[in-house]
C-alpha cells in the first residue's frame, strides 16, 4: 500500500519545552491558591526556593520568539516536503482510477514505482523532522545557558539555601517561588535568539 502523508514531527509554539513539558501547562505564577484550597498551605519555610524552569521559558520574551520562530522553519519544511509529495499524490489518484483496467501485475509494477518515487520524500521529511528537533534542544540550550546567572542572582537575592523544582512540590506556602522573578531578569537581558534550522546528514539506505 502506498502511502501519502508525510508530517514533519516536531515540538512548536505549545510544546517548546525544558524536561518535556509543555510550555502550555507551566504558568510564572506559583499555584498557591490551589494548595491552600487543599489545605496544603503553612508557613514560608526560609531559604526553600521553588523554581519552574519550563514556565521560565514559556513565559519569557526569548521563549516566546523561540517558538514562534520554530513554528516557522516547521511551517516551512513542511511546505518544501508538500511541493514534491503533490505531484505523486496524482500521479497516485490516476493509477487508483485506472486500477480496475490494469491486469494485477501492472498494478503492482505501477504502485511499486511509484512507492520508489514516494520513498526519497518520505526520507525528507524523517530528516527535516530529525533536524528540527535538534534545532529546538539548540534552542533550549542557549535559552538555559542565559537564564542560568538570572536564576544565580535571584537565588542570591531571596536568600535561598535550597532549590527545588515547582512541578514536584504537591503543596505548601510558595512565597518563595523565583520563577516570575526569573522571568523578569531574563527578560531584562535577552529577548531573541538568531534561530536556524540544523543541518543534518541523511540517513543511510537500508540495506537490501
Amino acid at each position: 500500500m502506498i502511502t501519502s502523508s508525510f508530517r514533519i514531527v516536531t515540538l512548536v509554539a505549545a510544546t517548546l519545552s525544558l524536561g518535556g513539558a509543555a510550555l502550555a501547562q507551566a504558568p510564572a505564577t506559583a499555584p498557591a491558591p490551589a494548595a491552600e484550597a487543599q489545605g496544603l498551605g503553612g508557613p514560608l519555610v526560609p531559604g526553600v526556593c521553588l523554581l519552574a524552569r519550563e514556565a521560565v521559558i514559556a513565559n519569557s520574551k526569548v521563549g516566546i520568539a523561540a517558538a514562534a520562530r520554530l513554528k516557522q522553519i516547521a511551517a516551512e519544511a513542511q511546505a518544501e516536503i508538500d511541493a514534491e509529495r503533490k505531484p505523486l499524490e496524482a500521479q497516485m489518484t490516476v493509477l487508483r482510477a485506472q486500477a480496475p483496467t490494469l491486469t494485477p501485475d501492472q498494478r503492482r509494477a505501477q504502485e511499486k514505482a511509484l512507492a520508489d518515487k514516494f520513498a526519497p520524500i518520505q526520507a525528507k521529511a524523517d530528516l527535516r523532522s530529525r533536524e528540527i528537533e535538534r534545532t529546538r534542544a539548540k534552542a533550549i540550550e542557549a535559552i538555559s545557558a542565559q537564564a542560568q546567572p538570572v536564576i544565580a542572582a535571584v537565588y542570591k537575592e531571596k536568600g535561598c539555601g535550597l532549590l527545588f523544582d515547582r512541578a514536584s512540590v504537591l503543596g505548601g506556602n510558595y512565597g518563595n517561588d523565583l520563577t516570575a522573578g526569573v522571568v523578569k531578569g531574563l527578560d531584562a537581558k535577552i529577548t531573541t535568539l538568531d534561530i536556524r534550522r540544523e543541518t543534518l546528514p541523511p540517513a543511510p539506505a537500508p540495506a537490501r
